[in-house]
């Protein structure tokens, strides 16, 4: 079973289900750890929730660890977020280098917004651009990770990561989703693409 069948399987439900209810035992004390260090080192909630769009363009709450001052939207480069940015806290940056931010979003996982493998979730402006193909990328839950994340993340040009998710729709499969997940944690620990540089990522409206 490839493609977008696999998409909305139940084996891709249940390795959903299985991964991230099994990744909930080790990263609930991470996250607590996590949300105090927050804490003491900037005021404001150490979660952060984003409106993203996910699946056939349903609208959810993305939950993710606050790895900013708070209310960084609207300060500096507002939704653009690049190395060395100094609204990043020093924790915030430990924890984006690790992508320990993400943990979170195995919540969303569990609730049947988002996947552990497929396109990472979007906002509305970001959406409210696409073309008609680009649109295909909404066939999908969103991913923990996927495939444009292990081909170079968030340093990709905007256009390309859509072509790498694309792709993936057309192709997933468990093992090209076993693939991405073993790739995704050699990311985790050496942080490759983790942000935009001088080419890639979102430039925003023109």
């Amino acid at each position: 079973m490839t493609g977008r069948r696999y998409l909305h399987s139940r084996r891709k439900r249940a390795l959903d289900l299985a991964l991230a209810g099994l990744a909930m035992v080790p990263a609930a004390p991470l996250m607590a750890l996590a949300a105090v260090a927050i804490r003491l080192e900037s005021p404001g909630h150490p979660i952060y929730r984003q409106r993203r769009v996910g699946l056939r363009g349903h609208q959810f709450d993305v939950v993710k660890l606050r790895t900013m001052v708070t209310g960084a939207e609207q300060i500096g480069a507002g939704l653009a977020v690049d190395e060395g940015d100094t609204r990043i806290t020093r924790i915030g940056a430990v924890l984006r280098r690790t992508s320990l931010d993400e943990l979170p979003n195995l919540v969303n996982i569990l609730r049947g917004e988002m996947s552990i493998v497929g396109p990472r979730p979007t906002l509305k402006v970001q959406v409210d651009q696409y073309t008609d193909r680009q649109r295909l990328r909404l066939e999908a839950r969103p991913g923990l990770t996927g495939w444009a994340q292990v081909n170079g993340r968030a340093s990709l040009p905007w256009p390309q990561r859509i072509e790498l998710d694309i792709w993936y729709l057309e192709h997933a499969s468990l093992r090209l989703d076993l693939r991405i997940i073993a790739l995704s944690a050699r990311m985790a620990i050496t942080g490759h693409g983790l942000y935009r540089g001088e080419t890639g990522g979102w430039r925003g409206p023109l």
